[in-house]
C-alpha cells in the first residue's frame, strides 16, 4: 500500500518543488506550506526586491497554504511562522510520515515535537559546522541542538559537512540518509548557446576571453567585495568579472567600481577594451542557464554558507569553480579537477588561485567538463529516490 507523506515547508522554493513533483509519484503526498499566502512571502529581503519566480512552483502536487498568525510573518524570525490549524491539517491527512523542512519556527518545532513518538518524523535541513568559533556559545548550542534532534527519527543529510552537523548533535549512522542537495540538472545543462553569446557579446567579452562570475544576493556574507578587490588588484589582461544579483552592497559595489576606473582614468562608454568589470540585475530562473554559460569560472567567495546551490548550478552547465573554504559543499563538490578552494576572506589565496585558474582557457573548459560528470550524480531524481525509499518501507 502507498504510504502518506505530509511535509511541512515554510513556501515553494525553487529547489524543493521539482521534489515534491517527483514524490507525488511514488507517495500519496501533501505539502503543508507555513508561511501563510503566497503574498507574504515573495519580498527578498538579500535581493531587496518582490520575487515572483518563472517557474511552476505548485504543480503536479497536493499542497495547501495555511494560515499564518505571526505578528511580524516572515522566515527570519522563530515567531515569524505562527498556524494555529497546523497539527489538526497534518492529522486529519493521517500520515505514515512527516518529512519537516527545518526547525527554526515555532510551528515547525511545535510539530515535531507534537508528532514525535505518534508518527516517525523525518527531516531536512542544509546546516553546517564551518563557522564554529566561540567556545561558550557552541557549548550552548550544542545542549540546545540535542534537544532538538532528539525529536528526529530520520535525518536526510545533502553531503558530508550537513552530515557532521547531525553527527555532533547527537543522530547516529543509523539516523543518517544521504539525499544530494541537488538542482535542475537537466535544464541548467541544455544549451543556451545564443543566449550565451548574447551576454557575452554585450559585454564586449571577446571569444578567447576569460568571464569570471559571481552570481546571487549582494550581501556581505557572500563577499562580493573581497573578489571585486583581488580582480581590481590583479588587473589581468583578457579576464573579465561578471556580477549577477541585487542587494544591499550594489551601490557601494558599483562606487568602488567607479572611484577604480577614475583612478584609472577610463570611460567604459569610450574605451570598451578596458571595461572589463561589469554588472546585472537579477535574472529569474529561466535567464540563469544562459548566465552561467556565458562564463568561464564560477567564483562564491562566501565567508558563511551552508551548501551553495549555485555551484551545483553552474557545474551543471559545464563550468570550473572557484569557493572559499567556508562554502558547505566545497568538500564535497570541488578538487582539483574541476577547480579550486581557498582559504576564506585570504585576499591573497583567492588571487594565487584566480591567476592559477585563468592561465590557460582550455584548461579551464577540461575543468569544467570534469564539473558537469561530477554533478550527474547529485540530482532530484537521486533525491526523491532516497526519501520515496524510506518513506515507502
Amino acid at each position: 500500500m502507498t504510504k502518506r507523506l505530509a511535509i511541512i515547508c515554510t513556501h515553494p522554493i525553487q529547489y524543493y518543488a521539482p521534489v515534491f513533483q517527483l514524490l507525488a509519484n511514488q507517495v500519496q503526498l501533501k505539502v503543508f506550506y507555513t508561511s501563510g499566502e503566497p503574498s507574504s512571502y515573495k519580498y527578498d529581503k538579500g535581493f531587496d526586491r518582490t520575487i515572483e519566480w518563472d517557474l511552476p512552483l505548485l504543480d503536479a502536487y497536493d499542497y495547501v497554504f495555511l494560515k499564518n498568525n505571526a505578528k511580524s510573518p516572515g522566515t527570519h524570525h522563530f515567531t515569524g511562522i505562527l498556524n494555529p490549524d497546523l497539527i489538526n491539517q497534518v492529522s486529519n491527512f493521517g500520515p505514515n510520515r512527516i518529512l519537516i523542512y527545518g526547525w527554526a519556527w515555532c510551528s515547525h518545532l511545535k510539530a515535531m515535537r507534537y508528532f514525535k513518538g505518534k508518527v516517525p518524523i523525518y527531516f531536512r535541513g542544509d546546516s553546517n559546522l564551518l563557522n564554529e568559533t566561540n567556545v561558550i556559545k557552541t557549548l550552548l548550542r550544542k545542549i540546545f541542538l540535542k534537544w532538538i534532534y532528539k525529536n528526529v527519527d530520520k535525518a536526510f543529510y545533502v553531503g558530508t559537512n550537513n552530515k557532521a552537523y547531525y553527527e555532533a548533535f547527537g543522530l547516529v549512522e543509523e539516523q543518517l540518509i544521504f539525499a544530494p542537495h541537488a538542482i535542475d540538472n537537466y535544464r541548467f545543462g541544455t544549451s543556451e548557446i545564443d543566449q550565451a553569446k548574447k551576454i557575452r557579446t554585450n559585454l564586449n567579452v571577446g571569444e578567447n576571453d576569460i568571464v569570471i562570475l559571481f552570481a546571487g544576493k549582494l550581501i556581505p556574507v557572500k563577499n562580493p567585495f573581497l573578489l571585486l578587490d583581488a580582480f581590481i588588484e590583479l588587473d589581468l589582461a583578457n579576464v573579465h568579472l561578471l556580477f549577477v544579483g541585487n542587494g544591499e552592497l550594489e551601490e557601494s559595489l558599483k562606487s568602488r567600481f567607479e572611484s577604480f576606473k577614475l583612478q584609472r582614468s577610463f570611460d567604459c562608454a569610450q574605451d570598451d577594451e578596458l571595461c572589463k568589470i561589469h554588472f546585472m540585475d537579477f535574472q529569474n530562473q529561466t535567464q540563469m542557464p544562459a548566465v552561467y554559460q556565458a562564463c568561464d569560472l564560477f567564483c562564491l567567495p562566501s565567508q558563511s554558507e551552508t551548501w551553495g546551490l549555485s555551484v551545483n548550478e553552474a557545474m551543471a552547465c559545464g563550468k570550473s569553480i572557484l569557493i572559499s573554504d567556508k562554502v558547505g559543499c566545497s568538500i564535497d563538490l570541488v578538487d582539483h579537477q574541476n577547480g579550486s578552494i581557498f582559504k576564506s576572506d585570504d585576499k591573497e589565496d583567492l588571487k594565487q588561485k584566480i591567476i592559477v585558474l585563468t592561465l590557460d582557457k582550455t584548461k579551464l573548459k577540461k575543468m569544467g567538463e570534469n564539473s558537469l560528470e561530477k554533478i550527474k550524480k547529485w540530482s532530484f531524481e537521486v533525491q526523491s529516490n532516497v526519501i520515496s525509499e524510506y518513506v515507502n518501507r
